[in-house]
């Protein structure tokens, strides 16, 4: 994967270029180089900027102690602004050969040599202090903007820490170390307690607990066993297992969410590009503007040498407070920790104009089954009519002993001990379209629907439970019936109640179950609409109609557990893929993917977006502020450079202290 280095240096504005990328992926992301002589590097940049500062002291103290020429002066000045500014002044020569003069490197570069040029006007006073302040400033801007950049990508780092090194090949009876990319599918893997499985597979032999909090986010071990399938980038923890792989490396789970975090930054978000946008507009303005202020006032003046020193002045430091670097650095770094955040909480977001749309989201719509449900089926209720419920629950559990279907299992889950306790079943026969008749203990048993009941003459009567209902007969007489459904997962109730909170009114739920049901599970859960008995083409036609119904700049999310939801998460606004652990066809197609299984985490996602949203908004608009307070203080020839330093290098550092925020 280190092709893919630099995976948002590329796509950002101009500010984010001079950063050492902090986390080297790939194997070298183990052996932790860095090196502190690391160009960019935070610890590199502090070390310039303490010895510039040391030397500016000195350079101030020799000003005011010695009476010096001015020549003199700017070499004595000249050394610590080439220290602490010579990267700046670089970027500035590089902007300006590759034509991307507009950058707020060149923006400061011209502010500060004019500075240094200002002093050997006639009439004014020297500025080189002032020069080297400025440059200073700047970097300390830019050693916070590292600073932060670094944190955020260590935060999406954590998740890159789920790249296995190496695969214990078994072969001939002996075991070899392999690169995970060279192991064919079909190939057997050894894994011992302690190490990353390195690629999916399923267990062929022994039995462990695996934590899978880098995928999940979630704390409690899964245990496996032979049969079980394994992803990749889950760690190990008790025992030896024996894995036969099912994908190559490429295709591995782990291979899919690197790349897929690599990449959300390239997906840009429309307040992104829009700071893009702004600067190619915005630089040339401001300084067309510095020259107009330069040279205007002093010729309408009549008096053009004495005052045009004074002037230059105001223009410089024009120049340096409109320089954009609080909205160009804050923007990005703002959607790079909430990316960062979210993926913390077990939450993939695969780009930030998804955090925008995300943010907007005002219809969702579901699908049921493994979404608000579990999928799976138990027994809910049992209604005896001459049995105990024991005795009812325990001859069905008999009669469906050898059953695969999902309703059987469900009988067989709810008496777990039945095979153990002795009782002889025969003769047993499944009829289609019925149920299942055997003899349990030479009493004839029939489990099956109301078709079944009045095949046997059974006097069967309905029940008030909404469900699957199976009904049991006893040697043709009506014993009682068992309601199974499908448990609706624990959080689904409080995932609707929190949407509805935050203002999304609209919440859908799509099924292809009985309507009598799903209605049943809409009317607990509090769902606004619901349709039912849909094929999988119709639920992308539901979600058609709802895209025209909605309001415009809203959005509609749909959540599937997407094993056959893929078109469906394709079409929707944003597609919400939950608990894709294992289907690859859901990561692919969904723009969120909610690594467990947990409706709660919707609001979350939605929670975050709105509140990284938030920031990048505050961030605009103090940084847009405080520029405009300065300008007219500036023009007005009210403020000083410090002041104009200030102005800048301030807000922006409080904006990445705020955008650092959205990491939380």
């Amino acid at each position: 994967m280190s092709h893919q280095h630099h995976h948002h240096h590329e796509q950002e504005p101009a500010a984010c270029h001079a950063h050492g990328d902090c986390c080297h992926h790939g194997h070298e992301a183990h052996s932790h180089h860095h090196h502190d002589h690391d160009e960019g590097s935070p610890r590199h940049r502090l070390r310039l900027i303490l010895i510039a500062a040391a030397l500016l002291a000195v350079a101030i103290f020799i000003e005011k102690t010695c009476h010096l020429a001015m020549w003199q002066l700017l070499i004595i000045y000249g050394v610590p602004y080439l220290i602490v500014g010579r990267e700046t002044l670089e970027e500035a020569y590089e902007g300006l050969a590759s034509g991307d003069a507009m950058n707020e490197h060149f923006l400061m570069s011209v502010a500060t040599i004019g500075a240094l040029a200002i002093g050997f006007l006639p009439g004014a006073d020297n500025q080189f202090a002032e020069a080297v302040f400025v440059m200073l400033f700047f970097q300390v801007g830019e050693l916070f903007e590292g600073y932060a950049e670094g944190k955020s990508r260590a935060s999406i780092a954590h998740l890159m820490d789920i790249r296995p090194d190496v695969a214990h090949v078994e072969s001939g009876g002996t075991v070899g170390d392999v690169k995970p990319e060279e192991v064919a599918p079909e190939t057997v893997i050894v894994v011992r307690p302690g190490e990353k499985i390195p690629l999916d597979g399923i267990v062929i032999d022994g039995q462990s607990a695996l934590n899978t909090v880098a995928l999940t986010g979630e704390s409690v071990p899964r245990d496996v066993a032979p049969g079980d399938e394994v992803v990749s980038g889950c760690v190990n923890l008790s025992g030896v297992i024996r894995v036969r792989t099912t994908k190559p490396f490429g295709e591995s789970t782990v291979a899919k969410l690197l790349d897929l975090v690599e990449n959300a930054a390239a997906r840009k978000s429309r307040s992104e590009t829009f700071i893009t946008r702004f600067a190619r507009v915005y630089t040339p303005v401001v300084v067309a503007g510095a020259v107009v202020l330069a040279l205007v006032p002093p010729l309408l003046s009549g008096h053009f040498s004495e005052t045009f020193s004074t002037w230059f002045y105001r223009a410089l430091m024009f120049l340096i407070v409109s320089c954009p670097c609080a909205l160009v650095i804050s923007v990005p770094l703002t959607f790079f920790g909430g990316i960062g955040g979210a993926s913390r909480r077990g939450i993939l977001i695969k780009g930030a104009s998804l955090m925008d749309q995300l943010a907007k989201v005002q219809t969702v719509v579901f699908d049921k089954t493994g979404t608000l449900t579990e999928g799976v089926f138990e027994v809910e209720a049992v209604h005896p009519d001459t049995f105990d419920s024991r005795q009812l629950l325990h001859l069905a559990a008999h009669v469906e002993h050898f059953t695969t279907h999902p309703i059987g299992i469900a009988l067989r889950n709810a008496f777990p001990n039945e095979a153990t306790d002795g009782c002889e079943v025969s003769q047993v026969e499944e009829i289609a379209g019925q149920g299942v008749r055997a003899v349990v203990d030479g009493k004839v048993v029939c489990v099956g629907n109301t078709k079944m009941m009045e095949a046997v003459g059974a006097q069967w009567h309905d029940c008030t439970h909404v469900g699957t209902i199976i009904h049991v007969a006893v040697n043709g007489t009506y014993a009682g019936h068992i309601v199974i459904n499908d448990r609706v997962k624990d959080d689904s109730l409080e995932a609707v109640g929190r949407l509805r909170e935050m203002g999304v009114e609209n919440t859908v739920m799509l099924t292809g179950d009985r309507r009598q049901v799903a209605d049943d599970v809409a009317r607990r859960l509090g769902i606004s609409q619901c349709h039912a008995e849909l094929l999988p083409g119709d639920k992308v036609a539901q979600v058609e109609r709802l895209l025209h119904e909605k309001a415009d700049g809203t959005f509609l999310a749909f959540v599937g557990d997407g094993i056959n939801d893929a078109p469906v998460l394709a079409r929707a606004d944003v597609g919400i893929a939950m608990g894709a652990l294992g289907s690859d066809a859901a990561i692919e197609a969904a723009d969120v993917v909610l690594m467990d299984d947990q409706p709660s985490k919707i609001p979350v996602a939605i929670a975050l977006a709105r509140r990284t949203l938030a920031i990048a908004r505050q961030n605009v608009w103090v940084a847009i502020g405080v520029k405009v307070a300065v300008l007219a203080l500036a023009t007005l020839g009210l403020g000083n450079m410090a002041l104009a330093v200030f102005a800048d290098v301030g807000v922006t550092v409080l904006a990445v202290l705020n955008a650092m925020r959205a990491q939380a």
